[in-house]
């Protein structure tokens, strides 16, 4: 059986840029002053005949020459009329259907964000059309203002300022019914964009780099400052456009080419104008708050919680990992190692609607996000940053490739990737890998004491039951012998064994006794007739949890 490397970091003390900690504050490293009044980035013009290059090597051509020299912060004050507009406000700033770019005349729609928000980093959009880019000054008219956005905007009658942009678009095409425009993409805030497919609604987020994330100077949060937009043609399947990523680390050139369905390629030249202590490639951003995994965590009617419940990978040897998200008590890295990695996902598996009985937030259908690799990326590691939080609304799971080796500056990278949406399982888009062995369908972890029991276990003794369902297990006859095979990294495991469920799948289940406080990691697939039938389970229990 091919196997991965874990490196483990169970309980960091770390001042993380990442997302919001659970206290709620915000420790991000602190963002650069503006650039001073007047002093601002400018960006020429493309034409195809006049650049003797492609769009793409304008825009990499810009982000070169922003690297070689100081960074420079976006002016701040122009978004000051919008920046501090509250979540009501803002959500009463509404843009019009009737105004979007290439309205009724290609397959594509593009909507525009008012400045705001909370997002203070004025966002230039450009118009490729005929061979030639066009920059989009700030319109006014293009919003409707209700009476919430009109009252917190009066202390500034004049508005934005033209040369202000946006704050970001959202993407629109048919995709759910041969006559109606659903939305299908959105980037807003730093580098954040979403995805999302059929009959899906958005959960997880994208970004288009993460810097010194789980880094102990605090991370450093690179911004979208620009995008050009290229006009569709009347039959294409697919939306182009460039982005121009800027921070005080390093500036890169973006070509995304999105499809609905829904999948986004991406093709990435970063520039490097400092050193960076880690540099994390194609980063998903969830939320994970609780499952049934550990019982009686929370007071709270909905059995789970979360926009995704695992992180899938498929290595260069072709064995599939599954690691069940976690909520603990400290703030945990972990990284599965591998050369040359085929691809890894945030997955939301469970997709019965009883499993969540939530109305409004609907996790069901929340997409899962697969980061498809084509390309050879080398040796480093699948990171997996996950924060304690108390709260749904705030994103604790972070997942993305680290590199060997640091970048430092001066160094050029290019990657190139495909993300993609889906629902339990990939297999369902031509060119991704299926999964064909079977899948860990639940993980249940409790106290290994039968109820009443006159002389019980120490509490810290656990009972660990993992599910397994589909691949080859329902050919299989009940008599048919299948084995676990489980190694930990610390603590001992007793009582080993499989069983049949009433679906076919299998049930492997094992007592585990911690070493003291020590985390234990623990692996564990199935094996019929010396044959490996299922995904590898990878879990790491926090002894911590029992108290």
């Amino acid at each position: 059986m091919a196997s991965i490397r874990l490196q483990i970091a169970l309980t960091c003390t770390l001042a993380l840029g990442a997302l919001v900690a659970c206290s709620g504050e915000d420790v991000r490293a602190p963002r650069p002053e503006s650039s001073s009044p007047g002093e601002s980035h400018t960006v020429a013009p493309w034409a195809a005949d006049a650049n003797g290059g492609t769009l793409f090597d304008h825009v990499a051509e810009e982000a070169r020459r922003r690297a070689s020299s100081p960074y420079r912060a976006p002016d701040h004050a122009l978004v000051a009329a919008a920046a501090d507009l509250d979540y009501a406000a803002y959500r009463d700033i509404r843009f019009r259907d009737e105004r979007a770019i290439w309205h009724g005349a290609a397959p594509f729609e593009v909507q525009l964000f008012h400045p705001g928000g909370g997002s203070d980093v004025p966002v230039r959009i450009h118009l490729v059309e005929d061979g030639a880019s066009r920059p989009l000054d700030f319109d006014e008219s293009l919003f409707d203002y209700g009476e919430l956005a009109q009252g917190a905007l009066e202390t500034s009658p004049s508005g934005p300022p033209p040369e202000v942009g946006y704050a970001g678009f959202r993407v629109l095409a048919t995709m759910n019914e041969p006559t109606k425009m659903d939305e299908v993409a959105a980037f807003l805030g730093a580098s954040y964009f979403r995805l999302v497919g059929p009959s899906h609604v958005y959960g997880l987020s994208s970004r288009g780099l993460a810097v010194d994330i789980a880094e102990s100077g605090g991370e450093e949060f690179p911004d979208f400052v620009g995008f050009w937009l290229v006009r569709p043609e009347a039959d294409a399947d697919a939306l182009t456009f460039y982005g121009l990523l800027d921070s005080p680390s390093v500036a890169g050139a973006y070509r995304f080419d999105l499809r609905p369905g829904t999948s986004l390629d991406v093709s990435a030249r970063l520039f490097f104008r400092e050193d960076v202590a880690k540099v994390g490639i194609a980063p998903l951003t969830s939320m994970y708050l609780h499952s049934p995994t550990i019982p009686g965590g929370h007071d709270d009617f909905r059995p789970r919680v979360h926009d995704s419940e695992g992180l899938a990978m498929l290595t260069s040897k072709g064995e599939w990992v599954w690691r069940p998200l976690t909520n603990g008590r400290g703030v945990r890295v972990t990284s599965l190692r591998d050369v040359d990695p085929a691809g890894f996902g945030l997955v939301q598996r469970t997709r019965d609607f009883d499993e969540y009985l939530d109305l409004e937030a609907r996790y069901h259908r929340r997409p899962s996000v697969w980061v498809d690799i084509d390309e050879s990326w080398g040796g480093g590691g699948v990171e997996l940053l996950e924060i304690p939080t108390t709260s749904e609304f705030n994103d604790n799971v972070v997942a993305y490739w680290v590199p060997d080796g640091d970048p430092v500056a001066g160094d050029t990278l290019s990657v190139r990737y495909r993300l993609v949406t889906f629902d339990s399982a990939l297999g369902s888009t031509d060119g991704l890998p299926v999964r064909r062995v079977a899948a860990v369908a639940r993980t249940s972890i409790g106290w290994d004491a039968l109820p009443g029991e006159a002389e019980p276990p120490p509490r810290s003794r656990r009972r660990v039951v993992v599910d397994f369902e589909g691949g080859g297990l329902p050919s299989l006859s009940p008599s048919e012998t299948v084995t676990a095979s489980l190694s930990v990294s610390s603590g001992t495991t007793t009582d080993v064994r499989v069983e049949v469920l009433p679906n076919g799948g299998r049930r492997a289940t094992f007592s585990l006794e911690p070493d003291g406080e020590r985390g234990a990691d623990m692996r564990l697939f199935l094996v019929h007739t010396d044959t490996v039938v299922s995904e590898t389970w990878s879990y790491l229990w926090d002894p911590s949890l029992v108290r």
